[in-house]
């Protein structure tokens, strides 16, 4: 296959700019444009339906290096609006490589950019926040890209939930994972710490690597839409909940906010929020969340207090706000922050079997320092039930 490069733009809604280079000839798309820190992890990025409306800008200069494989997606379907990269390495070497990312962009048409300054973009989003922007190699004329940037919706107030949430429920256990994920975790994992547990997951738009861990574990495992009601979550018989991770601004999430403050209020079960899930559960408990002036996207974010900080995942535009907590309930504890600005990076209930982090325990590619909070959200579900 010859290596053909056509000329693109890529415009952001305050009239900067960037001249670079695309495999396909008519791309045309706008959205949030974000950056990424990791190192790696670019199939999981683009499979994970939390960056819907997003265009990724990926700071590591060289993407592509080890191809893609068959295991490592975090859903069925391409949830991005586009990449941005430096570099996109032609010929991959892995041994679990299948395919190359520039075939991949092929074959499933993903809008991208690459051989921008990407440092450059990425501190210009740094000191003026994250913005509206559009990918084209379709139409080059500056002055027409902007025009379409002004027709794409902001994130704040946007609900894609929606869209990327599951419409039917469905049911898992560790003899029949929807997916086989490969993880270095699997054999360190006691496979019967969690047997005979059924979790429900409220899907946000869940990653498979959150229902892999909870498998590989040994427990039952429902997912629900976000949009289930109280009965409808009770009627499974849950023994612990997982509210799981997802896009767009929480604050609107009203539907599921009701459902949780209800499960909060009048059941007894364990709930585990992640990333959005966390959002969710604290404005389920009176707190309130706000968007971050560039969020926080990449695999070494430290959360932790007293001494103790645990490298983590993490991927979120908005967060809870501090003074919400402390001003609205008591019986609320924060249990890490994040460490690069002091945002909340993890809670618990005082009174009640329910925590919560904004970073990803389950994160592949990495790091794994959080992921022993699967292993103390199924203790937390023994504990709970023995006491009945």
């Amino acid at each position: 296959m010859a290596n053909i490069f056509y000329p693109a733009i890529l415009c952001l809604e305050d009239g900067t700019s960037y001249k670079g280079w695309s495999f396909i000839d008519t791309i045309i798309s706008s959205g949030e444009i974000v950056f990424n820190t990791g190192m790696t992890g670019y199939q999981e990025i683009m499979t994970d339906p939390s960056y819907s409306g997003q265009m990724i800008t990926f700071t590591y200069p060289e993407l592509g290096n080890t191809g893609l494989n068959d295991q490592d997606n975090e859903s069925d379907i391409i949830h991005i609006n586009g990449i941005i990269a430096k570099n996109i390495c032609l010929y991959p070497s892995n041994w679990r490589n299948r395919i190359s990312l520039r075939e991949y962009l092929l074959n499933h048409n993903i809008p991208h950019i690459f051989g921008i300054d990407t440092r450059a973009l990425t501190k210009h989003l740094r000191i003026s926040g994250v913005m509206n922007g559009c990918i084209s190699s379709q139409v080059l004329d500056k002055a027409l890209v902007i025009q379409r940037i002004k027709s794409t919706p902001i994130m704040q107030g946007l609900d894609l939930v929606n869209q990327v949430m599951t419409q039917n429920s469905y049911y898992l256990t560790n003899i029949d994972k929807k997916q086989s994920i490969y993880s270095h975790l699997d054999h360190k994992t006691d496979n019967k710490h969690g047997i005979s547990l059924n979790i429900v997951i409220i899907d946000f738009g869940v990653k498979y690597n959150i229902i892999s861990r909870l498998l590989s574990y040994g427990c039952n495992v429902h997912i629900l839409p976000a949009t289930s009601t109280y009965d409808i979550i009770r009627s499974y018989k849950p023994d612990g909940i997982l509210l799981s991770n997802g896009p767009g601004d929480p604050s609107v999430i009203n539907y599921a906010i009701k459902t949780i403050k209800q499960l909060v209020l009048y059941a007894n079960i364990p709930i585990f929020g992640i990333c959005m899930g966390h959002q969710i559960l604290n404005l389920a408990l009176g707190a309130t969340t706000f968007k971050l002036k560039f969020g926080h996207r990449g695999l070494n974010h430290p959360s932790g207090m007293n001494q103790k900080s645990e490298i983590t995942s993490q991927n979120h535009g908005f967060a809870v706000e501090r003074s919400s907590i402390q001003s609205f309930n008591k019986s609320i504890k924060i249990t890490h922050f994040n460490l690069n600005d002091l945002t909340i990076a993890g809670i618990l209930h005082t009174n009640k079997p329910i925590f919560s982090v904004q970073y990803h325990p389950e994160a592949s590619p990495g790091p794994h320092d959080s992921d022993y909070l699967f292993s103390y959200f199924i203790t937390l579900i023994k504990l709970v039930k023995n006491k009945l």
